[in-house]
């Protein structure tokens, strides 16, 4: 069975910084591209960032290059979002997904999703 596990989430000052964390099991990590993604209040569901199978790739969102990264730890199955410099805009409920066969931002191109994990970010 499939599982992806957000943890990390919080509420925070704006101008601080998070470490999301998705954990996966049930499937071969590296054949997997791993998309984070967030949802705010009334909004639709969009690609924060997202790695490719076996790390080749990478892209982010416009809204959070050069302050969140993206990073994968193939030995524990783990995928990280570090979030800095974050603003009251970020808080949202973050996902991470998996692909297999495609990457990037859209939703579609995910196939696994996991419950999500809130960031709250205060002015």
């Amino acid at each position: 069975e499939v599982q992806l596990v957000e943890s990390g989430g919080g509420l925070v000052q704006a101008g601080g910084s998070l470490r999301l964390s998705c954990a996966a099991s049930g499937f071969t990590f590296g054949d997997y591209s791993i998309g984070w993604f967030r949802q705010a209040p009334g909004k639709e569901r969009e690609g924060v960032s997202c790695i490719s199978s076996r790390g080749g790739n990478i892209t982010s969102a416009d809204s959070v290059r050069g302050r969140f990264t993206i990073s994968s730890d193939n030995a524990k199955s783990t995928v990280y979002l570090q979030m800095n410099s974050l603003k009251p805009e970020d808080t949202a409920v973050y996902y991470c997904a998996a692909a297999v066969g495609g990457w990037g931002l859209r939703v579609a191109s995910y196939d696994y999703w996991g419950q999500g994990t809130q960031v709250t970010v205060s002015s």
